[in-house]
């Protein structure tokens, strides 16, 4: 089960490293798609008419604008400061505004991808301000460039879409991841109640059939040398209690097992005739009751006879059902009661703390507690419907 587990990990792993390989391929070739639009830098470069060393100058500032771009773009996924995103920024609007008065109008396109940068990069409360502010430095160095404002109009809606555009595809990655995070974290969750389900079912099935086959080894070790044949008959009695704790975990485990009343009536009757307890029960249970509060009554019993036959000593228990109307509605009621000790001392155990969360569940309530000098009283109830 442990290497499996592993192996699942590892796959899981594996498959989120291909993903995220595959996420960083498809955003590399559709930033690098879009430097095509510095087709206009580089030919004014070749055939700009520019002498050698504002040629040199030139291939320097694009390639350090572009390298910085990229770092930009390519890492806005991750969380990055602001103040050195800004930074970066202000030297690429720099690089953007010098190399566009040194070498002309063609490098106006610049200011495209510092509003991109700006988007992609900075969270949404910054880059509200700094795509607008990139576009109105672009309108700004253009009138300063000569036959800038010919390359103005083409270049202001662009900038400012395609800030916004980013900011929204980075609003829209995060909305994503936090989804994903999301679902992941409610999976956990419902693996985690799934396995206090089960820990918390197993925990009375197995506790309250394992309490009685014990009561019935030790009276059949005790009546053996006198009384065979009554030994042989607790025998009997362990194996059909071992057979259906059996079948009730193998319900359990399948999901489709659920206790009523008269069933567990009729395995406490049972449980506490066995452990010398005079047992004074019900003989018959309520009917057509709904199936969550019957349950979550049927563990309730279960539980309070499992304590009463392992630790309290009883000599008697009461067993009582009734139904009473409240203001919210008519409510069932359980209570289990015995003459024993009281209780071990040691605070609620796990069975109790199950059987809160069970009733809690259907908006029931448990209490439960000593009962005066000795003996000690669970009291259970569920509401069985809305107000009449």
């Amino acid at each position: 089960m442990a290497l499996t587990k592993e192996a699942d990990d590892g796959a899981g792993r594996a498959g989120r490293v291909a993903d995220n390989n595959r996420h960083k391929t498809a955003r590399i070739v559709w930033t690098g798609i879009w430097l095509f639009y510095l087709s206009a830098p580089v030919t004014d470069l070749i055939s700009g008419g520019h002498g050698t060393t504002a040629r040199v100058l030139g291939a320097l500032g694009l390639a350090s604008f572009v390298a910085w771009y990229l770092v930009l773009v390519l890492r806005a996924a991750r969380e990055m400061d602001p103040r050195r995103v800004l930074l970066s920024l202000s030297v690429l609007a720099a690089l953007a505004t010098v190399l566009s008065l040194a070498l002309g109008r063609e490098w106006l396109v610049l200011f495209v991808y510092v509003a991109i940068a700006s988007g992609a990069a900075l969270p949404g409360t910054i880059s509200r301000w700094t795509v607008p502010g990139t576009t109105a430095l672009l309108a700004v160095t253009a009138n300063a460039v000569p036959d800038g404002d010919a390359y103005l109009a083409g270049l202001l809606i662009p900038a400012l879409m395609g800030g916004f555009a980013m900011a929204g595809v980075r609003a829209m990655i995060r909305t994503t991841i936090e989804l994903r995070e999301a679902r992941a974290t409610v999976a956990q969750l419902a693996a985690n109640e799934e396995r206090l389900r089960m820990a918390r079912d197993l925990h009375d099935l197995l506790g309250h059939s394992l309490s009685l086959i014990t009561l019935k080894s030790e009276l059949a070790g005790r009546m053996l040398p006198d009384h065979p044949d009554r030994a042989a008959q607790q025998v009997a009695d362990i194996e059909q209690v071992s057979r259906q704790a059996l079948v009730d975990v193998r319900e359990a485990v399948s999901g489709y097992r659920r206790p009523t009343l008269p069933g567990e009536l009729a395995g406490a009757r049972t449980a506490l005739t066995a452990a010398g307890v005079m047992a004074d029960l019900p003989v018959d249970a309520p009917e057509d009751l709904p199936e969550e509060a019957e349950t979550a009554l049927a563990w309730s019993l279960r539980e309070a006879v499992t304590n009463i036959v392992r630790h309290s000593g009883a000599r008697r228990c009461t067993v009582t059902l009734r139904t009473f109307q409240t203001l919210d509605g008519p409510v069932l009621e359980l209570t289990v009661a015995d003459d024993g000790s009281g209780g071990t001392g040691e605070g609620p155990g796990n069975g109790l703390a199950g059987l809160t969360e069970r009733l809690e569940a259907v908006g029931g309530t448990l209490s439960a507690g000593p009962a005066g000098r000795t003996g000690f009283r669970l009291l259970a109830r569920v509401p069985l419907g809305s107000p009449s």
